[in-house]
């Protein structure tokens, strides 16, 4: 049976789901992955934000959500099943033999975060977010994405969305330094900007010098939590399109260089391929490389930085 996208979608590259004829789109804006590592762009016919493209790409309705199998949207109160667990004094059932298959991204709501999230449905992936609007999430991602809102500094909450959870992925600073134990958590990929904020001067600096604080606690906090973690650093991020320029990974690329939001996500959702025996870190910025494999490129910077340790 043949579905169009919704109307103020339309796509440039052919692509393929379940049930779905491919289909072609006119201009450029949102670049995601595919299984087989083809780009996908969508846009929309009015200069809309990137995240409201996501949204209207994700709100197809009814028979978008039927090619992937997913039930409708949950109910209209924000309420789910999983609400149905909690216990008088904010104690969990919690099973023994827990599944830990779900990726768990912070600040879903945010752009970049939204980004993540996207590529992460097309992967078919499990995906948990914390959101600042649960309903608002709900409406726009349905059955794809488990919504929270709450207090990450809460342990009973932060327990909650850590239910099922196998990794997380921070698009933003904040989230590490003020959540909790992350106890179970196999693998946290970090996003960071610190080399941007330290690289910034005059008045940029007294503007991120929060953030930069922030950024310095988050990467601090997340080396010495003994969890596997991949920390990429990125130059100053760019409403540009992703998928059209190279990489440069050369250490000092990124206090002056920049990288596509979508190329960041991008990167973020690949990594979760490559879980380090401890952790590594490794800066990323346009430039002139091309990557055809990411697990291979991944795996060689991570090598590239055992080799650094003494």
């Amino acid at each position: 049976m043949a579905t169009a996208l919704p109307s103020t979608t339309i796509c440039q590259t052919s692509f393929s789901f379940p049930s779905q004829n491919p289909c072609k789109v006119k201009s450029p804006s949102l670049i995601f992955p595919t299984k087989s590592h083809d780009l996908i762009r969508c846009s929309a016919k009015k200069k809309i934000s990137i995240v409201d493209r996501i949204l209207d790409y994700i709100e197809g309705g009814p028979k978008l959500r039927k090619w992937y199998g997913a039930p409708d949207l949950l109910p209209k109160d924000g309420s789910d099943a999983e609400d149905e667990d909690e216990l008088p004094g904010n104690a969990f059932v919690i099973a023994e033999s827990e599944v830990r298959d779900a990726v768990l991204v912070t600040d879903g709501d945010s752009e970049i975060g939204q980004m993540i999230i996207l590529s992460l449905i097309v992967k078919k992936a499990r995906v948990k977010a914390l959101v600042k609007d649960k309903r608002a999430a709900m409406e726009a991602f349905g059955t794809y994405v488990e919504s929270m809102a709450g207090d990450a500094s809460s342990q009973p909450f932060l327990k909650k969305a850590l239910r099922g959870v196998r990794a997380i992925i921070c698009p933003n600073e904040g989230f590490l330094s003020d959540a909790g134990n992350l106890q179970g958590v196999k693998h946290v990929i970090l996003l960071s900007q610190l080399s941007v904020y330290r690289g910034s001067g005059g008045i940029q600096a007294l503007m991120k010098n929060n953030a930069k604080k922030l950024a310095e606690q988050d990467e601090s906090r997340l080396v010495a939590s003994g969890i596997p973690y991949t920390i990429v650093r990125v130059g100053m991020l760019q409403n540009t399109p992703g998928g059209t320029q190279g990489f440069s990974f050369e250490k000092g690329s990124t206090e002056k260089g920049s990288l596509s939001k979508e190329d960041a996500a991008f990167i973020c959702v690949e990594a979760l391929g490559v879980i380090p025996p401890v952790g590594f870190t490794f800066e990323a910025a346009n430039g002139e490389e091309k990557v055809s494999d990411w697990k291979q490129c991944l795996t060689r910077l991570m090598e590239k930085s055992e080799q650094k340790l003494p």
